[in-house]
């Protein structure tokens, strides 16, 4: 039997649970806008086109904020191109993904679904392609209330109000070769530097994210981001990661400790930023936006040096990246969001790459249903429960040896302590595949009251670890009750199935 024991403090916390850490990622590419969240004609689409099937499954998944437009689209696209009358709105080529752009879905569309799922918007601009002027044009379009070209222009496209978006990022993924106008890090930063200044004259109440490392694994990473900051420090208000992990060469063992590297990754980063910080002798603070995470399978495709050789060839929303996800996926989901609470203190910002359809917690059919990925879970239950501080918790668990890692942890855990209502958020993951775990919580400085709820996601009695859901089983993995949980001699106490995520809320009062 795996066993593990949780220390949990009262006055070990790390920081207030940052909201937008739950955020995801709408961008135009295959399927994700067009049949994903718009779709004129669906039995299910609202007068705007969107569909309200795909709307309530976001609200239940419970993002905070969303990122669009890309993503490597973002690198290449007009943002002129999806506003005024539909009909007058020019086709595309879009190079990062072959693919034909109808633009018939545009900023004014994004916003108005934005308040109907009940999300903050994050806007990229492109500064692969285009530069300060067109990133200029597109804030004052966007914020300023009116009497200039482009907020006028606003207007006249039947936007009387600003669309007030607080949230910029400053390009995607220039570090990497395959991004429309790759730059190095000395141009980036440059370019960043100036495109932030000429944005906060128009309006300077803005949030702005520099561009980080595409990955960890980028020859760049870590020199990519001194190097940048070194230019743009004061400028910017947090700096980019870009994280995706998949299951390699049936190392399951590996995958489900992915989160060691994410907390690594997270780790250095914060010392590149804190580096710049002291030599530049600055007195703000930069942090961090995970703004592309999750599991992604890219075996077999050439996504290294020119990734647009996945895509189809010049067609409208075909299907990319698709993948359907198991028991296994949620599990390590499950422990990235972990990691991300773990580092709450000065990762501000995240999203899960992306919403629907393309690597995603929600799929959806072309005139047809939607449903929950199995990673849907972990997600939803997390930016429901995840309130007031994130502690800091003392794990003493049972190793399991990994091929990548060595020995790790077999439970990982984060908790939040909700205060004002008294209520304590565990999450925790067993990756084990083979052992059920003992999980012991001891309280300091607070005492354990009722068990408000309990749920576990694991291989279902009739499945394995690579069960998922599907159009035709669209319920085959899911949260089912955690039986076995009680609080005894004012300790939790539970037993978590071998493979499994979980979730238990308890109330607590100050000892």
């Amino acid at each position: 039997m795996t066993r593990a024991r949780i220390t949990i403090d009262r006055d070990f916390t790390i920081a207030d649970v940052p909201r937008r850490l739950f955020g995801s990622f709408v961008e135009h590419m295959g399927r994700c806008v067009y049949t994903g969240i718009f779709e004129p004609g669906h039995p299910q689409a609202d007068e705007n086109g969107f569909r309200r099937d795909v709307l309530e499954l976001v609200r239940e998944l419970g993002p905070t904020v969303v990122r669009y437009p890309g993503g490597n689209f973002v690198s290449g696209y007009l943002w002129e191109d999806g506003v005024g009358p539909v009909e007058d709105r020019p086709r595309r080529l879009d190079g990062a993904w072959h693919t034909i752009e109808t633009n018939a879905f545009g900023l004014h569309e994004f916003v108005a679904w934005s308040k109907e799922a009940g999300v903050e918007v994050m806007e990229a601009v492109n500064l692969g392609t285009r530069g300060v002027e067109e990133a200029r044009a597109l804030v004052e379009y966007a914020n300023h209330p009116g009497g200039t070209r482009w907020s006028d222009l606003r207007r006249r496209n039947g936007a009387d109000e600003p669309f007030d978006i607080r949230l910029w990022c400053l390009g995607n993924e220039l570090d990497g070769p395959w991004q429309i106008g790759h730059k190095t890090a000395h141009e980036y930063g440059r370019l960043a530097q100036e495109t932030a200044k000429a944005m906060r004259f128009v309006d300077p109440t803005i949030e702005l994210v520099a561009v980080g490392s595409s990955s960890r694994q980028m020859p760049t990473f870590g020199t990519w981001e001194h190097t940048v900051l070194t230019h743009a420090y004061e400028e910017v208000d947090y700096v980019s990661m870009h994280a995706y992990y998949q299951e390699e060469n049936g190392d399951a063992a590996s995958f489900l400790a992915e989160a060691v590297d994410m907390d690594a990754f997270i780790d250095g980063v914060v010392a590149t930023i804190d580096a710049v910080k002291a030599a530049g002798k600055y007195r703000k603070q930069v942090n961090i936006s995970f703004d592309e995470w999750n599991v992604w399978y890219q075996r077999g495709l050439d996504t290294e040096d020119q990734p647009h050789k996945v895509a189809a060839q010049w067609r409208e929303h075909p299907r990319l990246i698709e993948d359907t996800y198991s028991v296994t996926d949620a599990v390590v989901v499950g422990t990235f969001l972990h990691s991300l609470l773990r580092h709450g203190d000065r990762v501000k910002i995240a999203n899960q790459a992306q919403l629907v359809n393309v690597i995603a917690p929600i799929r959806s059919e072309e005139g047809g249903p939607a449903w929950r990925q199995s990673i849907f879970w972990p997600f939803a239950r997390i930016a429901h429960a995840a309130r007031g501080r994130i502690l800091r918790l003392a794990v003493d668990s049972t190793q399991v040896p990994t091929p990548k890692f060595g020995d790790v942890d077999a439970i990982d855990a984060a908790a939040t302590w909700d205060e004002e209502h008294g209520r304590i958020a565990l999450f925790l993951a067993n990756r084990s595949l083979d052992d059920a775990a003992d999980v012991t919580v001891d309280l300091r400085g607070l005492s354990a009251g009722d068990i408000r709820s309990a749920e576990v996601l694991t291989v279902p009695d009739d499945g394995d670890r690579h069960t998922k859901n599907t159009e035709s089983e669209q319920d085959r993995v899911g949260l089912v009750p955690l039986r076995d949980v009680a609080v005894v001699d004012g300790a939790l106490r539970a037993t978590l199935p071998a493979l499994s995520w979980a979730v238990v809320e308890f109330d607590v009062a100050r000892a």
